[in-house]
């Protein structure tokens, strides 16, 4: 019998992180200033970001060290376990064989630390004493709240207030971690005060969130803003999960034929991707799909152009598929998924052809998710749950055209602060939902003006 579990000593984390920058065969679109229409300057950033972490989203190197503080935090649960899908594979009677790489064991039960903790380490290198982000289902700001913590960093989290009032569970893990997790909007900031004067019982959004999360780091010397997603530097940290999973797969002697990663932002998708994406651009044969929910089909159905990052076009102009700034997501339950672009990166590689990205519908993915449950034992984050449902469908299609496929995927986090998620497709609550073709339209019409790439 095959082994369930593949495990790495301590000694086997990764020392170093993998930048995919290094090997894109052309290279990516630079990110423009919205005033000048030229690239930024690392001075541009620095109200914003500390100055090491800036070097780090623009460098050019294929290999970047990671800290021995940061290395030393990684072991409270790296390396992470690389189990084989046997109980998915009989469910399935699938003749090949089915990986999946458990992210859900680091303390907040999600990739997301993996970048919190080299984040918060270089803000406090860099003197910074408070960092400010926002969250809305609130894995990032758990993240940010347990990484602050093991550094001594003070952490302000604006959470959507809609989220804040319906998610309580990952709002007390902020506050169990010491952070001063708020329902956004606030009137403590400009941006906040302005949108309670327009609507005082305003649920809130992402883009605010972020708006407030900026202007709080802008106005004090001591305190910067961190993003959890999309930005070079995060998917860099991220790819400590790929580089494991391949020396995991080296133990036995395998190797993948499909990776597979949900995809919001790009964070967990990159970190298992993009080490194995240096293969297939060195000419491995093999099949790297993302997956996104069809309530905001970023990589499906919009363009590849320039967007801003946020709402209140605050960011630099991005190279990313966008369903434009101002897009406001259906309020499906996978949280960590509703966002209205896609990492520069992983955009970049769709747009080389290097990556396939596929939609599914919310009900498509917790009949996943509960295949998943039953057959393996863990419940899964309803954002994996997109993973899980393309694994699914590429195992079927792999099964009737008699191929025996190894297939690999990232399990990004574990679902059971998200249990009401499930309540509500258990109880018939959830309907399916693809976002209409005028929507999308009338949302793009935010990118009239704006720089084209090409």
């Amino acid at each position: 019998m095959a082994d369930k579990k593949i495990f790495l000593g301590e000694e086997f984390i990764p020392t170093q992180w993998y930048n995919l920058n290094a090997d894109f065969p052309t290279p990516m679109p630079p990110p423009l200033h919205p005033g000048t229409g030229k690239p930024p300057s690392p001075e541009d950033f620095a109200p914003i970001f500390p100055m090491n972490l800036v070097e780090q989203e623009m460098t050019p190197a294929r290999w970047v060290d990671i800290p021995e503080e940061v290395l030393g935090i990684y072991k409270m649960w790296r390396p992470t376990p690389l189990y084989r899908a046997t109980g998915l594979e009989k469910a399935l009677d699938y003749p090949g064989a089915i990986y999946f790489k458990n992210e859900g064991v680091s303390p907040p039960g999600s990739h997301k630390p993996n970048t919190a903790v080299a984040q918060a380490y270089y803000n406090k290198a860099f003197g910074v004493k408070r960092i400010t982000t926002e969250t809305g289902a609130g894995q990032w700001g758990s993240a940010l709240a347990f990484a602050c913590q093991q550094f001594g960093l003070e952490c302000k989290v604006f959470m959507v207030r809609v989220s804040f009032e319906q998610k309580p569970y990952r709002r007390i893990m902020m506050m169990t971690w010491g952070a001063d997790c708020v329902p956004s909007p606030t009137d403590t900031t400009e941006a906040g005060r302005k949108i309670l004067a327009q609507d005082p019982d305003s649920p809130g959004s992402l883009g605010i969130a972020i708006s407030e999360a900026i202007e709080m780091a802008v106005l004090r010397d001591d305190t910067r803003y961190s993003l959890g997603s999309v930005l070079n530097h995060v998917l860099l940290h991220q790819s400590v999960i790929g580089l494991e999973a391949k020396k995991q797969l080296e133990a036995i002697g395998d190797y993948p034929d499909v990776v597979i990663g949900c995809a919001g932002g790009g964070s967990n998708f990159a970190g298992l991707a993009f080490p194995f994406l240096a293969d297939k651009i060195a000419g491995k044969d093999i099949h790297v799909i993302a997956a996104e929910p069809t309530s905001c089909p970023t990589m499906t159905r919009g363009p590849y152009g320039y967007d801003f990052g946020d709402t209140n076009q605050t960011t630099p102009l991005l190279p990313m598929h966008t369903l434009g700034h101002d897009f406001v997501p259906a309020p499906i339950h996978a949280g960590g998924l509703r966002y209205h672009g896609m990492a520069p990166m992983v955009s970049h590689a769709v747009n080389l052809g290097l990556v396939e990205p596929r939609a599914y519908d919310q009900i498509e993915t917790f009949e996943a998710g509960i295949t998943f449950a039953r057959y393996e034992g863990f419940i899964p984050a309803p954002e994996t749950n997109h993973a899980i449902a393309a694994v699914i469908q590429v195992a079927k299609q792999a099964k009737e055209e008699g191929k025996a496929k190894t297939i690999l995927f990232n399990w990004s986090g574990h679902g059971l602060v998200d249990l009401a998620a499930y309540d509500a497709y258990l109880s018939g609550k959830l309907t399916r939902y693809e976002l209409p073709e005028e929507e999308i339209q009338r949302a793009l019409k935010a990118l009239e003006g704006l720089p084209k790439i090409g």
